[in-house]
């Protein structure tokens, strides 16, 4: 692998890594942490991920539980997860609250696996975006001198294999993720 394509194979990594984090976040049944990822509450006047104001684990297979290492932060977090998207209410006993995922329905699943498809596609799309980003780049190298027309085409070559492996691994990670959600 020519060091010219490493910048390009590393976006496209930045890509799988991006679609993990939105995937993670879906809720498929199970009790999964980063489920809160995106919750923030008010600490002392700035707004902080729960992760950072809590310890969050997995009591159970359903079960999250969230001790925050404050005790005032019991009420404000309760209160952020009561209005997020996450769709759950949490029970608070004044010093731990607890999560309780149920199963979803199966109109829930088949939604969430239609959301885990949209994210795939995203995902790809920028992935040839980035393909389309590095073919301008050898055009405009073969263009300015700085390449011959061989070396253009094995870039272009080696960029597209790159592609399909990503797209490839994309496909993966999302069939790996319906699987997750439509499991009763």
């Amino acid at each position: 692998m020519s060091s010219t394509t490493k910048i390009y194979e590393e976006k496209m990594n930045n890509c799988i890594h991006h679609l993990n984090r939105e995937l993670g976040a879906i809720r498929a049944g199970r009790a999964n942490p980063a489920v809160l990822d995106k919750l923030v509450v008010d600490y002392y006047g700035a707004p902080t991920p729960v992760n950072q104001v809590a310890a969050i684990a997995v009591a159970e297979a359903r079960i999250l539980t969230i001790t925050p290492w404050d005790g005032k932060l019991v009420k404000a977090i309760s209160k952020a997860i009561q209005t997020s998207d996450i769709g759950i209410n949490p029970i608070d006993d004044g010093h731990t609250i607890r999560l309780v995922f149920p199963a979803p329905t199966e109109e829930r699943r088949k939604q969430l696996a239609k959301e885990v498809q949209k994210l795939g596609e995203e995902t790809k799309v920028a992935v040839r975006n980035v393909r389309r980003e590095a073919m301008d780049k050898f055009k405009a190298m073969k263009k300015a001198g700085d390449i011959t027309e061989d070396d253009q085409k094995n870039l272009e070559e080696e960029t597209q294999k790159l592609t399909d492996k990503f797209v490839k691994q994309i496909d993966s990670i999302c069939e790996d993720k319906n699987k997750e959600v439509m499991e009763v």
